[in-house]
């Protein structure tokens, strides 16, 4: 589904589980490539981007996006995703949040309203006004 003013990527990665798939943009790679160098400069931790969903919010959950500073636990998801750089960037996902997130693909959209990585669920069934937070 196009918007105006967003650029959407077709989806260069896919994790097949049991539970399902999940997809990953170009875009999305890119960004987590630079966010990653960005993070090893600062001599920080790079070891993965963990997503996920948390209960909470004005719906009920809300996605997780956010640095994973040790190795994968025994029951994520790991992608290895090839960057443009010749290196790899991760991302974890944990068992529980897979149930949730098959289907799904992680885009990074720039348009009139600014920049950001956005996911694309066609498990969801609400969202709140805010958009910080989704109904399954």
């Amino acid at each position: 589904m196009e918007h105006v003013g967003i650029q959407a990527d077709a989806p260069v990665a896919r994790q097949e589980a049991a539970e399902g798939t999940f997809e990953v943009t170009g875009a999305a790679v890119a960004q987590i490539a630079r966010l990653t160098e960005k993070r090893r400069s600062e001599g920080k931790p790079t070891e993965a981007i963990r997503i996920g969903l948390r209960g909470g919010g004005c719906d009920g959950f809300s996605y997780v996006f956010e640095w994973a500073d040790k190795p994968a636990g025994k029951h994520d998801h790991v992608l290895e995703l090839p960057d443009a750089n010749g290196g790899n960037v991760r991302i974890f996902i944990d068992k529980k949040s897979m149930l949730y997130l098959k289907g799904t693909t992680l885009n990074f959209v720039t348009g009139l309203m600014g920049h950001g990585f956005k996911f694309e669920n066609p498990n969801v069934k609400g969202s709140c006004g805010c958009g910080e937070s989704v109904q399954f």
